[in-house]
């Protein structure tokens, strides 16, 4: 009998998916103190202090510092001389030019009355020369304005006035052409409407011109004194980057007896290089724009002033005899002729302080004309006055406004020996002013160059040390 083979029979088959294990209990959190999470700037000191322990660690540390004192002497550098060149680009094409025309609109203005006075004395009709110097002034003075408000913020002391003389410059050539047009029938009221148009540019017009004209010279003296700003934080990061790249040099010789480090040698003559040109270009640009306002704006501030007084002395010697004396001060005197003594004696005044002004004979000169016909047209207009209280109006009239041996004629010399000092000393400022103003060009752009050239250089030398160490 066979017995059957000694298998062990096989064990029941496994359940086709065995039962899920029960979630294990989420664990306790330590109870242990959690280290704190040290700051990044602490990190980054510990690492610092790390690689100070080692040469080309220190060298590293060395040469970043360097490249940032030359950047950022450079970026100072620029950002001031822009500044400066700004704020004398400023001086020769917006604030300079901003004031003459400020002063030639009030001359414009006081001329322009003059005229109108000048032309009503005449009779009807009325002269042409006159007519067209009056309308002449009127179309200067009105594009003046014009120019002046394109370049004038509304709200500042400029706009205000200039707002003012566009609201009353049309009611005053309204009142003249109302006395012209009465003065042509021959009606007394012609006097009333010229001497209403006289008050208007006496009390508000010239008024408002002068404090703009005010406003802007102060513009240009704020404006010269920001260009002759010295760049104090430049020049002492240029002396403490030529400081730091002397002694790296120092360094790199003491510990290796090498006397040049070509790298170092360039990032030090770039930033003496720079550090040179911002002293050389401030010292010169500050120079010149002093000279600009010491012997240019300060002689042209004078002889405008006495142009002024000029202009209205002439307008209140013919309003003299327009009012005959019907026109009273508080001191119950006829108050054209005393206005008009009181120009006069600032005119002179003036003309003093512009003749110790000038800087030479050929400044000189014409202030000297100017003084002489001063004195002459005192002379001539005590005549005229004299005639008038005779009662001899007509020999009073041409005294007044003849074309010889007439105060008009001793004005007319006047105005026009202040008219040629004033271009003498203009050219004077804008040469100055010009060249004050070319001292700082390219300095700025020249500065981040310099920068950028010493930067490398300090890498480059702080690089070649490093290169012995590998």
């Amino acid at each position: 009998m066979t017995n059957p083979p000694n298998v062990r029979p096989a064990p029941p088959s496994a359940p086709q998916h065995a039962p899920a294990r029960p979630p294990m209990p989420p664990s306790a959190p330590p109870t242990g103190p959690v280290p704190a999470r040290r700051a990044a700037w602490a990190e980054a000191s510990e690492r610092l202090r790390a690689a100070a322990t080692t040469e080309p660690g220190r060298l590293r540390i060395i040469g970043a510092a360097l490249a940032l004192l030359v950047v950022a002497f450079g970026a100072v550098t620029a950002w001031e001389a822009s500044d400066r060149f700004t704020a004398a680009d400023d001086v020769v094409n917006r604030s300079q030019p901003l004031s003459v025309d400020a002063a030639d609109i009030y001359r414009s203005l006081a001329d322009a009355d003059t005229a109108a006075a000048s032309g009503f004395l005449a009779g009807a009709p009325e002269p042409a020369d006159v007519r067209k110097t009056y309308s002449t002034d009127i179309t200067t003075a009105s594009g003046l304005l014009i120019t002046a408000a394109t370049h004038t913020d509304g709200a500042s002391e400029s706009g205000r006035q200039i707002a003012t003389l566009n609201e009353g410059l049309p009611r005053y050539t309204g009142l003249i052409e109302q006395a012209r047009a009465y003065n042509r029938q021959g009606l007394p009221l012609g006097g009333a409407y010229l001497r209403y148009a006289n008050q208007l540019m006496t009390n508000e017009l010239l008024p408002a011109a002068e404090k703009l004209y005010a406003a802007e010279t102060d513009r240009l003296v704020t404006d010269n004194d920001d260009a002759r700003l010295w760049p104090y934080v430049s020049t002492a990061l240029g002396a403490v980057a030529f400081g730091g790249l002397f002694w790296a040099q120092r360094r790199n010789y003491l510990r290796t007896n090498r006397v040049f480090n070509h790298g170092l040698l360039a990032a030090t003559a770039a930033s003496t290089v720079l550090l040179l040109w911002l002293a050389a270009a401030q010292t010169v640009a500050r120079s010149e724009l002093d000279n600009a306002q010491t012997h240019g704006q300060a002689s042209l501030k004078v002889l405008n002033d006495a142009r002024i007084n000029s202009l209205k002395a002439r307008a209140n010697e013919n309003l003299t005899l327009v009012a005959r004396g019907a026109v009273l001060n508080e001191d119950n005197k006829d108050k054209y002729e005393t206005d008009y003594n009181t120009g006069m004696d600032e005119l002179s005044a003036a003309l003093g302080r512009a003749k110790g002004l000038a800087d030479n004979s050929e400044g000189r000169a014409p202030v000297d004309d100017a003084i002489a016909s001063v004195s002459e047209w005192r002379g001539r207009h005590a005549l005229a006055s004299a005639a008038d209280k005779t009662g001899d109006y007509k020999t009073a009239l041409a005294k007044v406004i003849g074309t010889e041996n007439s105060t008009g004629e001793s004005f007319r010399q006047v105005d026009s020996s202040l008219k040629l000092a004033i271009e003498l000393e203009q050219k004077e400022f804008d040469s100055y002013a010009s060249d004050g103003l070319g001292a700082l060009n390219g300095l700025a752009i020249g500065a981040g160059a310099l920068a950028l050239v010493a930067a490398v250089g300090a890498i480059l030398g702080i690089g070649r040390r490093l290169s012995e160490y590998r």
